[in-house]
């Protein structure tokens, strides 16, 4: 006999025997719509998505490349983006020029015409991206009887050049210092003292195998207390403006950029030499920019560039004597028989050589816009080509230069004034 369950217990198995088969069923067609979507999806071509780094402007990538190859691989042949970096700073440094005033009857005479915040302006530079921060003031402490133009003092302070900062560079901030080249009669002496002295910049390590010139080591460490314009040497003024952007700045990546024209490019080489030497650039990269630069030290300051990271690209056309000068004999060329170098001069750096000269206007052979001029059209190389061309016609006036300019540095019993007045008269006679 079969047994029963209760009514009560029979409807609770039915609803959830109901419960399950629709818990089933469920089950099934969630199954069902899962392998459908798998398979769809299958059947969708894969597409693999990389996320590419950020692009980085190609002026990043080529400072890069120089702070790491020094320029050896950009100038032979000169990279566009390489030579669109020196047209700009030599732009930069021909803005001395531009803004010096040379009217003995301004208040102004031999300083700059402009205010800090107008001077680029002034020379129509206002988009290049830079602001001038502080103007840098030099003084030869030379003792010969002089006069200058408007009867002032021969030790007075003249303005030499200016510290800009850039606004924005590629994700990186810029500080320039750019030299204006020799103008005044002292300055002219001060080129002359070539005579090779200890730099000594580390008091606490004075290496004094490095040696400089004494003329520009001069004009780089003496100061005139006297003037009403800039405050201690111009040494002073430039490692303690360096060092304030470098603080104002420290959060960002930075880089320092030193140029200058002639003796202003000397001045950049002993600029960019101190920071290093001194190690207050914290790591950021220290350039140098020389046009138409002569040589500032023995081969022992040379060297000691070399090892501390000072990067330094000498623009230099080969028609012009000013690269030439110091140690037109007595120079990295030069094999001494008895050993050493520590009393021969040496340019520093990588040479990018232009070639141009003309036989109506010898003077352009070291004219910082000549160099530019030529450097804008370096594509199409014409410049070079007509500079080519005029040099045959042009060789009995540079054989004589050179001539006279290596007699000059021969003559080891000549007193420095001896020197500096021949080889003044030659400068004079080509007004450069």
């Amino acid at each position: 006999m079969a047994s029963r369950l209760p009514a009560s217990s029979s409807c609770a198995a039915i609803t959830e025997c109901r419960r399950a088969r629709v818990s089933a069923a469920a089950a099934a067609a969630q199954s069902i719509m899962t392998a459908e979507l798998a398979a769809s999806v299958a059947s969708v071509p894969r597409i693999s998505v990389q996320h590419a780094p950020a692009p980085v402007p190609a002026k990043a990538n080529m400072r890069k490349e120089m702070e790491e190859d020094n320029w050896e691989a950009l100038v032979a042949p000169l990279h566009p983006v390489l030579r669109d970096e020196i047209v700009r700073y030599g732009e930069l440094v021909a803005a001395c020029y531009k803004a010096f005033d040379l009217d003995p009857s301004s208040d102004r005479y031999l300083n700059c015409k402009y205010g800090k915040k107008n001077m680029l302006r002034g020379v129509g530079m206002q988009d290049a991206g830079y602001e001038v921060t502080k103007y840098v003031y030099a003084t030869p402490d030379i003792s010969l009887p002089i006069p200058t133009q408007n009867g002032g003092s021969t030790c007075c302070s003249r303005w030499i050049g200016y510290v800009a900062v850039s606004s924005s560079d590629v994700g990186r901030r810029d500080i320039v210092v750019s030299f204006r080249g020799t103008v005044t009669s002292t300055e002219w002496i001060a080129n002359l003292m070539n005579s090779l002295e200890a730099a000594r910049f580390d008091p606490h390590d004075p290496r004094p195998d490095v040696k400089v010139a004494s003329g520009f080591l001069n004009l780089y460490t003496s100061g005139d207390s006297s003037t009403k314009f800039g405050s201690g040497s111009c040494r002073e003024q430039l490692l303690a403006e360096v060092s304030r952007l470098l603080h104002k700045y420290k959060g960002e990546e930075v880089s320092i950029t030193l140029a200058g024209h002639s003796m202003g490019s000397a001045l950049a080489l002993l600029l960019g030499y101190d920071i290093a030497e001194l190690g207050l650039n914290r790591g950021a990269p220290v350039m140098v920019y020389s046009y138409g630069g002569p040589r500032v030290g023995n081969a022992g300051f040379k060297q000691r560039c070399e090892e501390i990271g000072v990067k330094v690209l000498r623009v230099a056309n080969v028609n012009d004597p000013v690269t030439k000068l110091p140690g037109v004999i007595f120079n990295e060329n030069f094999r001494n028989p008895m050993g050493g170098g520590l009393s021969s001069y040496a340019h520093v750096g990588v040479e990018l050589a232009l070639d141009f000269f003309k036989v109506q206007d010898p003077v352009c052979v070291h004219d910082l816009d000549a160099y530019i001029r030529l450097l804008k059209c370096h594509p199409k190389n014409g410049a070079a080509v007509q500079a080519k061309r005029n040099r045959d016609a042009a060789g009995d006036i540079a054989r004589k230069a050179r001539e006279l300019l290596s007699s000059v540095q021969v003559a080891e019993a000549w007193t420095w004034q001896d020197t500096a007045m021949q080889l003044g008269n030659w400068m004079q006679l080509l007004n450069i």
